[in-house]
């Protein structure tokens, strides 16, 4: 199963929520970043429909496989915020 970890961070004078270097939106305080990372987590467990994919590998190989529309990735968050919000631009 795959694993995603998203992380509050101060971003751009605000708040954001960042996930393998991509940042979200900044968002004006930390409540609301995490309002939005715990949104976006929500969305990624809800299960769509089995079907067959077909992917082209590095190699210019392609593939065909089952996507089994339940399979969710696991997801969490790390927010390491300590209370103060950034002072205000």
């Amino acid at each position: 199963m795959v694993k995603i970890i998203y992380e509050i961070v101060q971003h751009d004078g605000g708040w954001a929520y960042r996930l393998g270097g991509v940042y979200s939106e900044a968002f004006a305080t930390h409540d609301q970043a995490l309002e939005a990372v715990r949104i976006v987590m929500a969305e990624q467990q809800v299960g769509d429909e089995s079907v067959m994919i077909s992917y082209q590998d590095e190699t210019g190989r392609w593939h065909e496989e089952y996507s089994d529309g339940g399979d969710r990735p696991e997801v969490d968050v790390v927010d390491s915020f300590d209370g103060e919000e950034p002072p205000s631009p």
